[in-house]
């Protein structure tokens, strides 16, 4: 089903509260990039029917993604909303606590979004970019690396 971000308080107030429908799980709210407009899903279940069903909030911008906040009606969407924002950009009017939680608060960019490029990245982002593992874990000269050298030579010795 698919509605415009301004329908989402009142189609999923009703579907929740609809004593015939009962769609009281929120399975999942995720962010979409079309690469010409932003969408909100969200994947609901109904224990009195027993239904799934998927609604596209399909009208959002990409300048400026907004979509009313659904925490109201089930307070497990707080972290999928943050997921969608930190992902995607899209801000979640009434979510009581709408910020980064995957990437650095600094982050500038948001890397599931279409526009998204890695090398623009660390010019945008400070303290991001790329920057070089180092190896801080795990021996650096460990017994197996002289096992495995051992048996490399004695395969490359003539057998008697």
């Amino acid at each position: 089903m698919r509605i415009g971000a301004g329908a989402v308080t009142q189609v999923l107030t009703a579907l929740h509260d609809e004593p015939e429908l009962r769609f009281e799980f929120l399975a999942d709210l995720c962010g979409v990039d079309t690469g010409e407009v932003m969408q909100v899903v969200y994947h609901l279940w109904s224990a009195t029917t027993p239904d799934w069903l998927r609604l596209i909030a399909s009208d959002l911008s990409r300048d400026d993604p907004r979509a009313p906040s659904v925490t109201f009606l089930w307070k497990g969407a707080e972290w999928m909303e943050r997921e969608a924002y930190d992902m995607f950009g899209i801000t979640f009017e009434g979510n009581r606590d709408l910020r980064r939680i995957y990437m650095p608060p600094d982050y500038a960019s948001f890397p599931l979004r279409k526009d998204f490029y890695l090398a623009d990245d660390a010019a945008r982002s400070p303290g991001a970019g790329v920057r070089p593992m180092e190896r801080t874990h795990g021996p650096t000269n460990s017994p197996a690396d002289a096992t495995v050298r051992r048996i490399g030579d004695r395969a490359s010795s003539p057998r008697p």
